[in-house]
């Protein structure tokens, strides 16, 4: 077979088919025929570019021809669930980058020998996070996978549990991803079905019920090698425990000898008003897992950092990933940081995220038949409607797009808003503004 490919952008054509010609609907089609279906995208949309930080250029279907298609604005109230938190292109990261692919001119080499990002990317990491010792790794998922091996490891070579006996705890209705690991600790059946056997020896307690923990650390703690937990269930629906929560966990792992491990995928890097959401907490995990805002939405970087103790038990050949902490990667991740920091976006979230909260109680107060709760932490937020067929988080989000706003339901009554940290106070108001106006006329 011959594929015949040439042109850039809207130019860019694939065996005679250009891409600036393809109708939303034609994307779709093509997208059904040849992808594999494992994504259920908002219909009738299709993003072209980005204009600013904030907002998106869409492409939508004209009224008037259905082959062809126009372009709006779209404001992102989802930040590509928080791998964009700098901003769509931020220009620290994309300058960075620009330089070093074209100064550089270093993109890829192996982990069999070292590179002098590496230890750029190692400073920076743990300065940032107060930890000893970093992992690199690329996927969001793969941060969350190494938290789970190296609890066993740690609880076999460390804590000196029996071989093939430790227990790993999780919270139930959590989000880890789709690995192996992800779907087997997942009380999502969507999410399972088709993909057993399951790894076994893992243990799920309710999300922010500390007495369920304590009871089932005081039966198997001994095998126990560790509770991984998101400090705020994103996936859930924004669910923010207890202030006591998560000092109590730290605690009682303490006690028990038992790794206390975050996953901050989702809820780190700014996104919940501090720089890493257990902060909020004034807590201290063993090992904490990070990924998306990582790589600012420019290239997919994760990695795991945790104290000496448990990192150590890696060695040669124990773990691996061709591109964890590749230079391009290390680059990225440096200025992604240095953005975070420079531009104060954990305070700009704080402050944000309070404007909106205020919003979605005054929505509240004017609806209180159709919205039930606000709910967040800097800017991840959401707000739950009430549980009737007609409050459909699915309507809404579709309601929202045509109104410039893109944001998307986690279940049926509750849809979550988590625009970039750069988002402004006037953008602010408008994305509330269309969400009023959409509740008004559900």
């Amino acid at each position: 077979m011959t594929v015949k490919i040439y042109g850039y952008g809207d130019e860019l054509t694939i065996n005679g088919v250009r891409i600036g010609d393809l109708s939303p609907s034609d994307h779709e089609n093509i997208e059904k025929q040849r992808g594999g279906r494992n994504y259920a995208p908002l219909e009738d949309v299709i993003v072209s570019h980005v204009q600013d930080s904030s907002t998106l250029i869409a492409r939508f279907p004209d009224p008037d021809d259905i082959k062809k298609y126009i372009e709006k604005e779209l404001l992102d109230g989802l930040c590509c669930y928080s791998a964009v938190n700098q901003g769509q292109l931020n220009k620290i990261v994309v300058d960075a980058v620009v330089h070093h692919l074209t100064k550089e001119k270093i993109a890829t080499v192996p982990r069999s020998i070292r590179h002098k990002y590496m230890s750029a990317f190692l400073l920076a990491v743990t300065e940032l996070t107060g930890m000893d010792r970093v992992v690199p790794k690329v996927a969001g998922v793969e941060a969350p996978e190494l938290m789970f091996k190296l609890s066993r490891r740690w609880g076999y070579f460390k804590k000196g549990i029996p071989a093939n006996e430790a227990l790993v705890v999780v919270a139930k209705e959590n989000f880890h991803g789709r690995s192996m690991f992800a779907v087997s600790a997942s009380t999502d059946e969507g999410s399972r079905e088709g993909f057993g056997p399951f790894l076994p020896n893992i243990e799920k307690v309710p999300f922010n019920d500390i007495s369920a923990l304590e009871d089932l650390f005081s039966v198997k703690g001994d095998k126990i090698a560790s509770f991984i937990v998101e400090p705020i269930q994103g996936e859930a629906g924004v669910i923010v425990p207890s202030d006591d929560y998560h000092p109590n966990v730290a605690q009682l792992c303490k006690k028990h000898n038992i790794l206390y491990c975050v996953d901050e995928v989702q809820t780190g890097f700014g996104r919940t008003g501090a720089m890493f959401a257990h902060q909020l907490y004034n807590v201290k995990p063993d090992l904490m897992a990070c990924g998306k805002a990582a790589g600012a939405g420019i290239v997919p970087v994760s990695f795991v950092a945790g104290s000496d103790d448990v990192i150590s038990v890696l060695t040669p050949g124990s773990e691996g990933s061709t591109f964890g902490g590749y230079p391009l990667g290390a680059v990225t991740a440096v200025y992604a940081i240095k953005a975070l920091v420079d531009m104060n976006l954990a305070a700009q979230a704080k402050e944000m995220g309070q404007r909106l909260m205020r919003h979605y109680e005054a929505i509240r107060s004017e609806f209180p038949d159709k919205i039930k709760e606000a709910r967040g932490r800097g800017l991840l937020t959401a707000f739950e409607m009430h549980d009737q067929p007609h409050l459909d988080g699915h309507r809404v989000s579709v309601e929202l797009l045509k109104r410039g706003v893109y944001a998307k339901e986690t279940h049926h009554s509750t849809v979550r808003v988590a625009p970039a940290l750069t988002i402004t106070a006037q953008q602010i108001d408008y994305l509330a503004e269309k969400i009023r106006e959409v509740i008004g006329s559900l």
